[in-house]
């Protein structure tokens, strides 16, 4: 017997009872479009969050004084909190290794502060840097312009705003640029306008305030010293800067051999690859999980494939009668759990695009994998090839004169 006629009449076989049919597949169906869903909803939540990790800035680097783990009498020491670098050591790392991988640096320093205009009150981000920071950030102003060098060196009120500050200040849509906002008691000229970012890691990335660190760091945070240095790295080259920083700062701090590096540096790449790997499992479980109701649907077709033999025996001892051999009717069967397997796995898919389509509009980051389709179905014919190879063999070792004989 070939194949076409094989699947024709396992088609037949099949169409004989519809209710019955569909309820077995249902398993089928359910299992293969929870599978596919869950791994769409794992990949797009990966994807997502990649994006907003990438969003955040180029090839970033970052780079804290002290070192994790390390104490001191006070407890641990948080990454930050130390007072090794300095402002000028940003300016040290762009100019020494502009030509080879860094692209720019500035210091940062970043608080919490209560910004005021009129009657209008609202706590932010307010974050000290230079003005390399849209080049760091690939941040885009919407309107106005940034704050110069001049005028972080003259320590200026000015400051540029995010679109979450802006629609809270100015409710009413009126022009921020050339207002002035008060951070805590200092009165602060909006000079820019940032474009909107949407969501981070951190939270709400347009819930910021940008100004001079020098302003931010003596004037609103009564310190010195700087929290941190933010690099932005050539394409491909995070991994040499991260080198070449490291041991530019040790050779300008003069840090001995024998001595552990007082500062640590963090790169971006870093953060999508631990989110990549996070995500990756999840998927995974996600899958296993989904899979779960793959494996009882099979159940239920070998189930009703048994409770098929014992109704078809004495069609399978007149076939035997006219010739059909022990292998023939093994095929029957099996073509037969392929072919629901088959079939329930198609309809699984078209859940699947249901489902993922009713996501997107809720908004839930999903999407369809090709791949995924492909081992929903192949999971669903093997479950399906797994499960009729008991019934299969019931009825190719039934005796042809019981079969005959059986009412």
């Amino acid at each position: 017997m070939g194949v076409l006629e094989l699947v024709k009449e396992a088609l037949v076989a099949t169409a004989r009872n519809k209710l019955r049919a569909i309820l077995t597949m249902l398993g089928i169906i359910i299992g293969v479009g929870a599978v596919i869903a869950m791994i769409g909803i794992g990949e797009g939540s990966k994807r997502a969050s990649v994006a907003i990790i990438r969003n955040m800035g180029s090839n970033m680097l970052t780079i804290f004084p002290g070192v994790p783990g390390t104490h001191t009498h006070h407890g641990p020491q948080a990454m930050g909190s130390g007072e090794i670098l300095k402002d000028d050591d940003a300016a040290l790392i762009q100019t020494e290794l502009q030509d080879s991988s860094v692209r720019a640096a500035t210091p940062q320093v970043q608080t919490t502060r209560p910004v005021i205009y009129q009657n209008a009150t609202f706590i932010t981000h307010v974050q000290g840097t230079g003005p390399e920071f849209q080049t760091i950030r690939a941040w885009e102003l919407e309107a106005g312009r940034f704050f110069t060098e001049g005028e972080v060196r003259g320590q200026a009120l000015v400051c540029v705003i995010g679109q979450t500050v802006k629609a809270t200040l100015f409710p009413y849509g009126d022009d921020p640029l050339g207002q002035t906002i008060r951070i805590g008691t200092l009165p602060f000229q909006v000079v820019g306008l940032l474009e909107r970012k949407g969501a981070g890691m951190w939270g709400d990335q347009d819930d910021l305030v940008v100004a001079p660190y020098t302003t931010v760091m003596r004037k609103v945070m009564g310190r010195t010293t700087i929290q941190r240095i933010v690099v932005s790295a050539h394409e491909g080259e995070t991994g040499l800067a991260e080198a070449e920083i490291t041991a530019l700062l040790r050779q300008h701090l003069k840090v001995p051999l024998s001595q552990v590096t007082p500062f640590n540096i963090r790169k971006q790449d870093e953060m999508v690859q631990a989110m990549e790997r996070q995500a990756g499992i999840l998927t995974a479980l996600l899958a296993v999980a989904a899979s779960i109701s793959l494996v009882v649907g099979g159940i239920g077709i070998s189930n009703i494939m048994l409770v098929s033999v014992t109704e078809r025996t004495r069609e399978i001892g007149m076939r035997r009668a006219v010739g059909a051999t022990r292998r023939a009717i093994l095929w029957q069967f099996l073509s037969e759990t392929v072919a629901l397997a088959g079939l329930g796995g198609i309809l699984g898919v078209a859940l699947a695009f249901m489902a993922i389509a009713l996501l997107a509009r809720m908004q839930v980051p999903a999407v369809t994998e090709g791949w995924a389709i492909l081992l929903g179905l192949g999971f669903s014919a093997g479950v399906g090839l797994v499960a009729g190879l008991l019934p299969a063999l019931k009825a190719a070792r039934l005796d042809v004169i019981d079969a005959l004989r059986y009412e």
